[in-house]
């Protein structure tokens, strides 16, 4: 299937503001492109792209006084396959993990580890390890959250979404993740476009989504703990620790977001359209 996916998202500053932005797709997903994948600015000022320590491309520029609009637009082939589900992937030792993914065990900015780590055990303590346990979180997490728009805030963590129980995409995200390091599974964050073309209907304006990936019999997977079965038509953008590692923009200064749209859809009328 050809996806056609971008976003238009607009700043107002009042001085000059450097910014950091994950905005480009995965390059893991480079290959998939089937047009080019350029970030346009207006006013137009230089970006400069580089590779972070996650495997992100990252953008750097600098907004100028007044403001700036920021967009992207391209076409992507995707098999629109669903999330694979192999219920026979064994959850390793820690003593056999490689030794880049041991991070992914350890706490952060999100993902109090040390917090939860008594709810992880009481809850997961007795379920089989590997594909069943990750699941078995996914399917907690699920049930015990909430879906809110209304109730996201930047400075949400995964305790405090266990203890609010409502959130949005990237609360269940971190949630999960941290659940799972507690059980000795590594978990990264991602993020993406997640469009609505595998569902029965439009549910709600488009926005980026969040997800994750647990690393079971040598390597990661994706599991949804928002959505809880298995989606089509994922479009990675970034991976970390969690949302830290992965936000789309950070404003080294005031800055005022005033436009944020975002779209995913079928091309269904090819690459000229």
């Amino acid at each position: 299937m050809l996806i056609r996916a971008g976003y238009d998202i607009d700043f107002h500053t009042q001085h000059p503001t450097a910014m950091l932005a994950n905005l480009s797709v995965h390059p893991s997903r480079n290959k998939d492109l089937r047009t080019a994948q350029r970030i346009f600015t207006t006013p137009d000022v230089p970006i400069y792209d580089y590779m972070d320590s996650f495997g992100n491309t990252c953008s750097r520029l600098t907004i100028p006084e007044g403001g700036i609009s920021i967009s992207c637009g391209f076409v992507i082939e995707d098999s629109f396959e669903p999330d694979p589900v192999v219920p026979d992937a064994r959850q390793l030792a820690v003593e056999e993990l490689p030794d880049e993914v041991l991070l992914y065990l350890l706490g952060s900015r999100y993902c109090e580890t040390d917090r939860l780590v008594d709810v992880a055990w009481s809850e997961f303590g007795g379920t089989a390890p590997g594909w069943s346990r990750v699941q078995a979180i996914v399917s907690f997490v699920h049930e015990h959250i909430r879906f809110d728009y209304l109730s996201a805030r930047p400075t949400k963590t995964a305790w405090d979404v266990y203890q609010e129980k409502v959130g949005v995409c990237r609360d269940f995200a971190h949630l999960a993740v941290t659940l799972c390091r507690c059980m000795n599974i590594p978990a990264r964050y991602c993020t993406g476009y997640m469009g609505d073309m595998d569902l029965p209907a439009v549910v709600g304006d488009m926005d980026f989504s969040a997800w994750f990936e647990a690393y079971l019999d040598g390597q990661w997977y994706v599991f949804d703990a928002r959505h809880n079965y298995p989606r089509r038509g994922r479009i990675l953008m970034a991976r970390g620790r969690d949302a830290t590692d992965v936000a789309l923009t950070n404003a080294f200064g005031p800055a005022t977001l005033t436009r944020f749209d975002v779209y995913t859809d079928e091309d269904r009328v090819g690459l000229s359209g």
